[in-house]
């Protein structure tokens, strides 16, 4: 089944909603073709964050340090759950275009799932400046990219345009407010990091009919679970 899926690599829903992604397909015995999209939650992020992860998030979402934290814990512990250590203390959000290129080079070469998880690994778990291009390399290097390639591409504007038109298509046809959203067979679009058995009746529908559900994601804006959201 193809499942076309839009996400930023410092959503901590979008990791997770890729596990209960996968947890889905495993139990239904279903083969997923996934394809990578880009959307930048922030893309005037500088490529290094110079305060805590928990002070940009208050400034941003218009919250205290004491909100934020609270928010982080909740979302650690959904992570944890899907198996997940997320570090949210030690992550250092940056900005993502330079990731998003690279997944598209990965995605080129059959390896976009192994750039995401690694991507989401390096910022979630080992609290890696995503923006910068020491992290970068490392990501590429360890899912087996050729860093001539790698090198090629950070120097110039090699799949800006495919970032760009993925954010096109988000915002202007589908409508994306915030990610992970996913739409399945090119039919069926789930917003959201569903429970899996969301995802297991999605599965079945996904030949015949669509759903609009909503669950814990990030926008622009903010990122909440639904009882969360101001």
């Amino acid at each position: 089944m193809r499942v076309d899926i839009w996400s930023d690599v410092v959503c901590p829903f979008c990791y997770i909603g890729k596990k209960r992604l996968e947890a889905a397909a495993q139990e239904a015995g279903i083969e997923l073709e996934v394809h990578w999209h880009s959307f930048q939650l922030d893309p005037e992020a500088p490529v290094r964050q110079e305060v805590s992860n928990s002070e940009r998030l208050a400034q941003k979402y218009g919250r205290t340090v004491a909100e934020v934290e609270e928010m982080q814990r909740n979302i650690a512990e959904m992570a944890k759950a899907e198996g997940i250590e997320f570090n949210w203390e030690g992550a250092n959000s940056g900005n993502t275009f330079n990731a998003h290129r690279l997944i598209h080079l990965a995605q080129s070469k059959g390896l976009g799932n192994e750039a995401q998880e690694a991507f989401f690994y390096s910022y979630m778990t080992q609290g890696l400046a995503i923006g910068e291009r020491e992290t970068l390399e490392d990501v590429a290097a360890r899912i087996g990219l050729n860093p001539v390639e790698v090198d090629d591409l950070l120097d110039s504007e090699e799949y800006a345009d495919f970032v760009k038109f993925d954010q096109e298509v988000a915002h202007e046809q589908l409508k994306v407010t915030g990610v992970p959203f996913f739409v399945f067979d090119q039919r069926v679009a789930l917003a959201g990091a569903q429970p899996k058995e969301v995802f297991l009746q999605v599965f079945e529908k996904a030949l015949d009919t669509s759903t609009n559900s909503q669950a814990a994601q990030c926008s622009p804006e903010t990122c909440d679970t639904p009882d969360q959201a101001k």
